[in-house]
């Protein structure tokens, strides 16, 4: 029950630091954010460009989805301007990844408490909002750091051991990531919590990397959500987002998911976290690479599914 206990309270905290980082990062860009999205995005590659840059500073690739959504209802934004943005946003996301595997807790509560301190000392809205963003990055780290340590225990147990190689059949993986990310409404937080078992040894790449895959899919449910209650547009962005990331998972599952495991334990032979981290890029950056020539596709298969009322159809540039 204690591990409960822990593991609730340091996803809660990877959670907060997350969304407080977040919340900062928007505060310090102001409007700039948005404007870069509207203003850059005239041809699709140039869409996967700013798609990331903005994704990888915010972190949060559902946020970065949800205000493509918004600015489609709006007007601001086409779908083909919109399909490139989606893309990046999925390559952005991998810097948590990235983040969370490595080992800099120590270093990441230091630099919370000296954010604690400017936050406290500084009048200035800036120097606050910039405060902000380091205490968010020191309470992330503590909270990935309660979460490893929960799990430590759990390495011998056998029950959480079965639980784990139940993973072995890949197709279980997908699903337990979908879900999972579905709930949580954050792709970053399953895989903080999936780097975190595996830092215990309880699963391997083999059985993590599927999971991976559905937490991709599991993320577009907050733009699902989003565009409830939008244009037509907004839906199609929405559902342009899904039908990208099961495209990238049906891609891997069936003919470069063997290959890559290869490669990743040629790079890195022994450890798993980082493992997970560059498998989680490769499989983003790789997905693109594949489906981007066909994005057309992707903005036609959206219109199919979600079909204009009337006999007229509104035609997209």
């Amino acid at each position: 029950m204690d591990f409960v206990i822990s593991l609730i309270g340091g996803l809660g905290l990877f959670l907060f630091g997350m969304n407080y980082m977040n919340e900062g990062l928007q505060k310090a860009a102001g409007k700039k954010m948005k404007d870069i999205l509207a203003a850059l995005t005239k041809n699709k590659f140039m869409g996967v460009i700013v798609g990331t840059v903005v994704t990888g500073i915010i972190q949060s690739s559902s946020a970065t989805t949800v205000m493509v959504v918004s600015f489609v209802n709006a007007g601001l934004m086409n779908l083909n301007q919109a399909v490139g943005i989606i893309m990046g946003a999925n390559i952005g996301t991998t810097v948590t990844a990235i983040l969370v595997s490595l080992n800099i807790t120590k270093a990441a509560t230091l630099l919370g408490g000296i954010g604690v301190f400017l936050f406290m000392a500084s009048k200035n809205k800036k120097v606050k909002y910039i405060s902000q963003v380091i205490i968010g990055f020191g309470i992330l780290f503590i909270g990935m750091d309660i979460m490893e340590n929960a799990m430590v225990p759990l390495k011998s147990n056998p029950q959480f051991t079965a639980l784990m190689t139940r993973f072995e059949n890949p197709y279980l993986g997908v699903l337990y990531g979908f879900v999972m990310t579905a709930v949580l409404q954050s792709s970053s937080a399953t895989t903080g919590l999936l780097i975190a078992v595996s830092a215990t040894g309880a699963i391997s790449l083999n059985n993590a990397y599927p999971i991976v895959f559905g937490q991709n899919i599991g993320t577009c449910v907050t733009a699902m959500l989003a565009s409830i209650g939008t244009n037509i547009t907004a839906r199609r962005a929405a559902v342009i987002h899904l039908l990208f990331n099961i495209a990238g998972a049906i891609l891997f599952m069936m003919f470069i998911r063997i290959p890559v495991e290869i490669f990743i334990l040629k790079m890195i032979p022994s450890d798993v976290p980082r493992q997970i981290a560059l498998g989680h890029i490769l499989f983003n950056v790789i997905s693109v690479i594949i489906i981007f020539p066909f994005s057309d596709w992707l903005v036609k298969s959206s219109e199919i599914i979600v079909k204009s009322r009337g006999r007229k159809k509104r035609k997209y540039v």
